[in-house]
């Protein structure tokens, strides 16, 4: 069993070797090579009776474990969004995990609250969130989701439903069929079952069309049912479709409507001036959530939720058992008030070590660089003969397919299908797919850390070569 001694013998050799896993990364398999049951069939079926060396611990970990994982810190790394990680935020994890505090109130560990707070005011700013919004950092945007869907069904039902529980009320909400999943389980979890979702038409640009909302809104209201929020998209997850939130405000403003915004991914692009008019419009809005363990370079979890009105929030999350009743409510921001989960970890440090170490300027650069590359990828793809963008690329997503004017739409999936999974399991790059009006796509999304355009370079010369088997 490890002790103070062994436990600092240990922690070095541990950064020895993540200091190497970082350098050498590259040279791993990005996507895992095991086969269904490779690793559970490694390992014991019974937990040991006594403890074992570390020494040994740790060698199964690299035998065993580590084969099985996908690699998602690799630059080669371009499949579904990244979840990022940097040497500023490990060192935050690090310390985070030491420290092993509980952050469910203010009292029980001061710093995290503020400092958590204090994240919120530096991004609002930066990113044109309206300065009298105010926030919190939850673990994923599914979870910042449901509590707006929640906190939209109490204030719409005037805090009933969580006093009475559901009775006759139908609910509506509202969506594109581009939006996340995490959208449905909201709606499912809230109680408003998920036949009360509706999909709302989207134009060629896959974004919802304002007049087709209004219409939805419109004529569940002379049936007798009641409108509760709508969730619009900056960056859906196949394309990074973009709703056009400005007019979608007007609509939920006339209707009495909770809008909630949901920009998962691409949200992390607001740090950047030139992008700002993604959210135009985004003062008609009530609540708004991004991730910064998607695109700004800081480990899962971290998912930064804006809201509009406070007590609205605090309403339909607050409980106060005698036991964590204390001397300085309302001086502070007791953070179990603003979710679901009562427990919470120190998130924000992890964060304020990423922005204070890249700084603000470092994270636009690493940004802006994402961009371009995919700009270049993009020309690649437009000057070749077999392939094709299939939606006009956003920020750093292509998506592309490879062609054959000789073959049909189904044999054209099966095509890009082989070419996608031929590329996969080479190990030296992961890409995923989606289906975009009915076309089997590749994604490309160039978004990991510490990717330089070198990378992007063999990622375009590996699809090429795997095509070129194909043919």
């Amino acid at each position: 069993m490890l002790n103070n001694k062994s436990f600092r013998q240990e922690a070095h050799k541990l950064v020895d070797w993540m200091a190497d896993f970082y350098e050498n990364i590259e040279n791993l398999p990005v996507k895992s090579q095991s086969k269904p049951g490779d690793i559970i069939s490694q390992l014991p079926e019974i937990p040991p009776t006594k403890g074992e060396p570390f020494e040994q611990v740790f060698k199964d970990f690299e035998s065993i474990i580590l084969p099985g994982m996908t690699q998602w810190q690799s630059p080669n790394f371009h499949a579904y969004f990244p979840a990022n990680s940097s040497y500023p935020s490990v060192l935050g994890e690090m310390l985070t995990a030491t420290i092993g505090a509980q952050c469910m109130i203010w009292e029980t560990s001061p710093a995290a609250a503020e400092l958590e707070e204090l994240m919120i005011n530096w991004l609002k700013p930066l990113m044109n969130i309206p300065s009298d919004w105010t926030g919190c950092i939850q673990d994923t945007a599914s979870t910042a989701t449901l509590a707006a869907m929640i906190s939209a069904r109490e204030k719409k039902t005037n805090w009933s439903i969580n006093q009475k529980g559901f009775d006759s009320q139908k609910l509506r909400f509202y969506c594109s069929s581009e939006t996340h999943s995490s959208i449905d389980k909201a709606v499912k979890i809230l109680g408003a079952g998920v036949e009360n979702l509706v999909k709302v038409e989207v134009d060629e640009n896959l974004s919802i069309l304002p007049s087709a909302l209004e219409t939805a809104i419109a004529q569940d209201i002379e049936n007798g049912l009641i409108p509760c929020a709508v969730v619009a998209a900056v960056g859906t997850t196949g394309t990074l479709a973009v709703d056009p939130i400005d007019a979608i405000g007007v609509v939920c403003n006339k209707y009495n409507v909770w809008l909630h915004v949901d920009a998962a991914y691409a949200g992390t692009a607001l740090m950047l001036p030139e992008y700002h008019n993604l959210i135009s419009g985004i003062e008609k809005a009530d609540s708004f959530v991004f991730n910064p363990h998607k695109w700004m370079f800081t480990n899962f979890d971290c998912t930064v939720y804006f809201i509009k009105d406070e007590e609205a929030l605090i309403k339909t999350f607050e409980i106060l058992p005698e036991y964590l009743k204390t001397s300085t409510r309302g001086q502070v921001k007791d953070y179990r008030d603003w979710g679901v989960p009562l427990g919470r970890r120190f998130r924000a440090l992890k964060l304020w070590f990423v922005i204070r170490d890249f700084g603000v300027e470092g994270i636009q650069t690493r940004l802006r660089e994402h961009i371009n590359y995919a700009d270049w990828f993009a020309n690649q793809v437009n000057d070749s003969d077999h392939f094709e963008i299939v939606i006009e690329p956003k920020l750093n997503v292509v998506c592309f397919r490879m062609i054959n004017s000789t073959k049909s739409e189904q044999q054209l999936e099966q095509l890009n299908a082989s070419l996608v999974a031929s590329i996969n399991n080479s190990g030296k790059a992961y890409l995923t797919h989606t289906k975009i009006k009915g076309k089997y796509a590749l994604r490309m999304v160039i978004g990991q850390t510490y990717v330089q355009k070198h990378h992007v370079e063999k990622a375009w010369t590996l699809i090429q070569s795997k095509a070129n088997a194909l043919i």
